[in-house]
């Protein structure tokens, strides 16, 4: 028998307040049933540590905009709220990975990185410091009793459109234990129409899309202002298609990604898209779109929610993007190496630094960070 988490008592509960409408949400609802709230923003970079970029669109959970509406929601709902600056764990665990990744070829997923090791890493260390029961996001996603296993899975929302369970796959099962999300069954008309019946000044407030501490979307300036000369001691790298024949120069291979078809700068009688970067060897490969379909893939730094160990191969449905819908395929466990990943069919532009993550109906099994892939079942894995 499944039960959503089942609460005894009504205790305090630390809410991770972004200053948008979902976050605020979330507090309100956890206040109405009758919680201790207590709210925090968390401010995780300065811009003179994260470059230029467009210094009057300070976004996401960082500006001073953002925390005034926290503090105000708060405010309103007669709950503490404080400001801990984690900018320090959040430079060595997002943006120090963010680099990192892209200097080794591959294209990370902040996001991830952040409900990983800081919301479910050092925000919910310094809650319980404040004595807190739980700790509670606006995320769209679930946390399901299991009473069987006596063990809490991480499941789909039940708001499919604005699902969020693919970011959260590296939470562990005592900090998912310790973990609410109140919209996770709401869509997100229902969570504004609720902002704004109790007259939250969020209720209608824009949802912020770019990764918050490159506020102008530019992930070429932002690398070349992180690693001074990166431009100078990666240009003029080769192009090549995956015969081995030389069609251009490129501008630096961190600049590039799978998949990339505008900016590639090789003009061939079909529209040409980059299929593989070699970070070694400063070399990105390009092909037609079909060149981009793979078999498989496997991946590292695996965190199963739920299971101790997959010791066989299982059916799996898994998506190797956010806004993938989800793909068929056998999971077979590979030791240390991690897990791999085979697919009913083919798939398109398998990244290499993008999250994997696997799924039975809608619980989350667990996730990992795409290694290598796997072109066919013949073949073995490239990066």
């Amino acid at each position: 028998m499944l039960m959503d988490v089942i609460v005894k008592n009504k205790k305090r509960v630390v809410v991770a307040m972004s200053g948008g409408v979902d976050s605020s949400v979330t507090a309100a609802l956890l206040k109405e049933q009758g919680y201790e709230v207590i709210g925090v923003t968390m401010k995780l970079w300065d811009y003179a540590e994260v470059g230029g970029g467009e210094i009057n669109r300070e976004s996401g959970c960082c500006s001073i905009d953002t925390i005034h509406d926290a503090r105000m929601v708060c405010a309103q709902l007669d709950a503490p709220h404080y400001v801990w600056n984690l900018s320090e764990e959040f430079g060595r665990a997002v943006i120090d990975n963010f680099v990192n990744e892209y200097l080794e070829g591959r294209t990370p997923n902040p996001c991830v990185m952040c409900n990983k090791h800081i919301k479910w890493g050092t925000f919910l260390t310094k809650a319980k410091h404040l004595g807190a029961d739980y700790v509670a996001t606006g995320h769209y996603a679930r946390s399901v009793y299991d009473e069987r296993l006596q063990k809490f899975t991480l499941r789909k929302s039940y708001n499919l459109k604005k699902d969020q369970s693919y970011a959260l796959w590296g939470i562990r099962q005592k900090a998912l234990a310790m973990t609410l999300f109140p919209v996770g069954e709401m869509t997100k008309d229902e969570v504004r129409a609720y902002g704004e019946k109790i007259g939250l000044r969020t209720a209608k407030k824009r949802e912020s899309q770019e990764i918050c501490f490159i506020t102008d979307n530019n992930y070429n300036r932002f690398l070349k202002e992180k690693v001074k000369g990166l431009s100078e001691t990666l240009a003029h790298g080769e192009i090549k298609t995956h015969d081995g024949k030389v069609v251009g120069e490129h501008e630096g291979y961190a600049f590039y990604t799978i998949g990339q078809r505008r900016g590639v700068g090789v003009a061939m009688n079909e529209p040409v898209y980059v299929t593989s970067i070699n970070a070694k060897d400063n070399v990105i490969h390009v092909g037609r779109k079909d060149d981009l379909l793979a078999q498989g893939l496997t991946a590292r730094e695996i965190n199963l929610i739920r299971h101790d160990s997959i010791d066989e191969t299982i059916p799996v449905t898994a998506k190797i993007r956010y806004n993938d819908i989800g793909n068929g395929g056998v999971m077979t466990a590979l030791g240390d190496a991690g897990i791999q990943i085979f697919f009913d069919e083919a798939q398109r532009a398998i990244t290499p630094g993008q999250s994997v993550v696997f799924y039975n109906d809608d619980e989350v099994l667990g996730g990992g960070i795409i290694d290598r892939v796997i072109k066919n079942v013949y073949e073995p894995a490239t990066v």
